[in-house]
């Protein structure tokens, strides 16, 4: 899958777009799974739910985030690949992380609920048409091609796992 290019996002997602590096996206996205889980597994109760700044995210926070965001990403990447032009509503992470009591949970299932959609969407996107990708359909007000979804996933997560080392000092 060739990278998107600029037109196929809206700017405020190039941030994301251009973490990802060159080379094939489902072998990253499972070599990200991996690191992620390496990265989070093992950690003290009083690491899981570290938060470095006040108002900030806790550790299982952030996790819970970035499943619920994928699960999100993973949805619009569908309906744009199947060629479903219903625009699509955005979302408040700050209230998805509010309503998820993620720090009420095991880290462990946390983690095996991350793979499980991990590997739900690299099966899914195993399965999209190579002409699906360029398709083009609206999320969040703005427009974006099923491509761009999938390097936003990635992009995404490693933008947090970043996050996760410098901020955290996790990694």
């Amino acid at each position: 899958m060739k990278r998107p290019t600029n037109e196929e996002h809206i700017a405020y997602y190039g941030k994301y777009v251009n973490l990802v590096p060159e080379g094939d996206l489902l072998l990253q996205l499972s070599r990200q799974m991996e690191e992620t889980v390496q990265m989070l597994s093992g950690l003290t109760e009083e690491q899981e739910n570290y938060r470095y700044a006040p108002g900030k995210w806790s550790v299982k926070e952030v996790l819970g985030h970035l499943i619920d965001t994928e699960r999100i990403m993973s949805y619009r990447l569908l309906r744009i690949a199947r060629g479903d032009q219903t625009p699509l509503a955005g979302y408040d992470d700050e209230a998805y992380v509010a309503e998820g009591e993620f720090s009420s949970r095991r880290m462990s299932e946390l983690l095996d609920e991350y793979k499980a959609v991990r590997q739900s969407t690299i099966a899914m996107f195993k399965g999209v048409p190579a002409r699906a990708w360029e398709r083009t359909g609206v999320a969040n007000n703005s427009h974006c091609s099923a491509r761009a979804l999938a390097y936003i996933i990635a992009g995404h997560e490693l933008h947090h796992g970043i996050l996760l080392k410098d901020r955290y000092q996790i990694g």
